[in-house]
């Protein structure tokens, strides 16, 4: 029979991140050969579409995805659930928390639009020099959060 500190233990929320994508010389040749100005179309493109109220969605859906454009980077998929007896999450993929859609939509109107440009086409020229590629990674990573508070 099980303690009441050990039954309480294992009824805790657990959450893993998952990912999944192609390996590292794959990843190298699509930078090389289609990801490092595919990403600077894709950073442009999208922050027209932001400046259009009606394509809006399509931009800031476009902005959500540059690090995979630029080096095929897997999405996050966070798996939320309690831990078994054995040790297994429940494999149950559910959304990361955001921040509430009013203060979202402020942070853009405001500042998110302008600054996204400017992040990420410095993004662009770091991961364009090679050598900066981890920094423009990183950056480009925090992109969504930078455009519209998003979190993944």
């Amino acid at each position: 029979m099980l303690s009441a500190v050990e039954s309480e233990v294992e009824s805790m929320p657990v959450a893993a991140q998952s990912r999944a994508g192609p390996g590292f010389p794959v990843r190298v040749l699509w930078f090389v050969l289609i990801g490092w100005w595919a990403t600077f179309l894709c950073i442009n493109v999208a922050w027209l579409l932001n400046a259009t109220i009606i394509f809006l969605p399509i931009g800031l859906w476009m902005l959500n995805r540059v690090p995979k454009v630029l080096t095929l980077q897997p999405e996050r998929t966070v798996l939320v659930g309690r831990s078994t007896r054995g040790g297994d999450l429940p494999r149950q993929p559910r959304a990361v928390p955001q921040e509430a859609f009013v203060v979202r939509a402020l942070w853009f109107v405001l500042v998110g639009w302008w600054l996204s440009l400017i992040w990420a086409n410095l993004a662009w020229a770091a991961a364009a020099t090679i050598i900066l590629l981890p920094v423009s990674v990183w950056l480009l990573n925090r992109l969504p959060a930078v455009t519209t508070l998003h979190r993944h």
